[in-house]
């Protein structure tokens, strides 16, 4: 961190989570860019990258590596070979991920020393944060022993996503204890009982969507992007020109239109679920105005998820037959990411509203917050 950064976090504590969970959206955008440049194994060693710590390894010295090591022979041939850019890729996602464990372990040693004041849930976010990363750097390890296998990649973006939600949360429960006074901390019980649920739906649907579209990027090297063909509107918003595609060909079922049509049928879902649970939360807040920042939350929510479906579409539609618009593909990706982060976010509002409004119950502090 930087000398002004350091003083942000002397003044306002809260400052180094909010900080990391800005590192960790690098991470995972850094992990985005790795994968449209198709780079996911141009480190076939861990944590080592081609035997070396640095990343400008020649295509001479790649050969050698691999007659060295015939078992980490890169999937797509021995022949293959990587730009140092590719290299630098991967090995600059490994290297934000060793200078992030930097703040995350003073984030624990903090939360230690500050414990009174913040509480012990706070200490306990932190730890499992750090736990969290151990456990990423293993996924990591794991997706390339296994050549970037999609089962790996939705893994390590799962996790990669909820580290990066641990820190949100972390931070709202600091800012709260520092006097911050949302709007949503004035949430009753009643409002709390209405609303968890709904958004408990929201979190779970856009995560497992989530899922599913890293399974799409990455399934059989990222091949089945193109199943549904390209274009408007063949490609998208039909696939192989229709509503509602065959999925066998010559009595065999076709992999790529399945995986495709069950991440979009997946995304209709999901719009479903938004469209019909933000205009029962429009009503709902005709009745009970202090439920609005909520309702306003999943709104964004609604509308990023709008936002990313266009995005989706539009790296189909302006796709070529070998050629894709990679950029609106890693775009798709942090879209997604921040869909996922303003739902959790929501959900976390509520039940940090709930803890609050058992606290004013336990001192007798029913005051209302700004």
């Amino acid at each position: 961190m930087e000398g002004d950064e350091v003083m942000a976090v002397v003044r306002r504590p809260s400052t180094l989570p909010f900080i990391i969970c800005l590192m960790a959206i690098m991470i995972v955008v850094a992990g985005g860019t790795i994968r449209i440049h198709d780079a996911g194994e141009s480190c076939p060693d861990w944590p080592q990258c081609f035997g070396t710590w640095g990343f400008d390894i020649s295509e001479d010295e790649q050969a050698a590596y691999w007659a060295e090591h015939p078992d980490e022979i890169d999937s797509r041939g021995i022949d293959h070979r990587y730009t140092v850019f590719e290299i630098f890729t991967e090995w600059f996602h490994r290297f934000l991920v060793g200078v992030i464990s930097i703040p995350i372990l003073f984030n624990v040693f903090l939360m230690h020393k500050k414990i009174e004041f913040y509480g012990a849930k706070t200490k306990n976010i932190a730890i499992a944060a750090a736990i969290l990363l151990f456990v990423q750097a293993i996924a990591g390890m794991v997706t390339v022993e296994f050549d970037n296998e999609d089962w790996t990649v939705a893994l390590h973006l799962s996790l990669a996503s909820i580290f990066t939600a641990l820190f949100i949360l972390q931070f709202l429960i600091m800012r709260v204890k520092e006097g911050k006074k949302w709007k949503f901390l004035s949430l009753t019980d009643e409002n709390i009982t209405k609303l968890n649920h709904d958004v408990f739906r929201i979190v779970v649907a856009i995560g497992i969507l989530l899922v599913l579209g890293a399974w799409v990027s990455s399934t059989s090297g990222g091949e089945y992007n193109k199943a549904c063909s390209v274009g408007f509107p063949d490609g998208w918003p039909q696939c192989q020109g229709d509503f509602l595609p065959s999925v066998t060909e010559n009595g065999e079922l076709v992999p790529g239109v399945i995986i495709q049509m069950i991440h979009r049928l997946g995304a209709a879902v999901v719009g479903i679920v938004l469209f019909v649970i933000s205009a029962k939360m429009r009503e709902y807040v005709q009745q009970e105005p202090k439920a609005k920042p909520i309702s306003n939350m999943v709104e964004m929510t609604t509308g990023f998820w709008l936002l990313n479906v266009m995005i989706g579409g539009m790296y189909i539609v302006f796709a070529k037959a070998d050629e894709f618009p990679e950029l609106l593909s890693l775009l798709h990706l942090v879209v997604g990411v921040t869909v996922f982060l303003i739902s959790i976010t929501t959900l976390f509002m509520i039940q940090i509203a709930k803890e609050k409004q058992h606290e004013s119950i336990s001192t007798g502090d029913n005051t209302e917050e700004e």
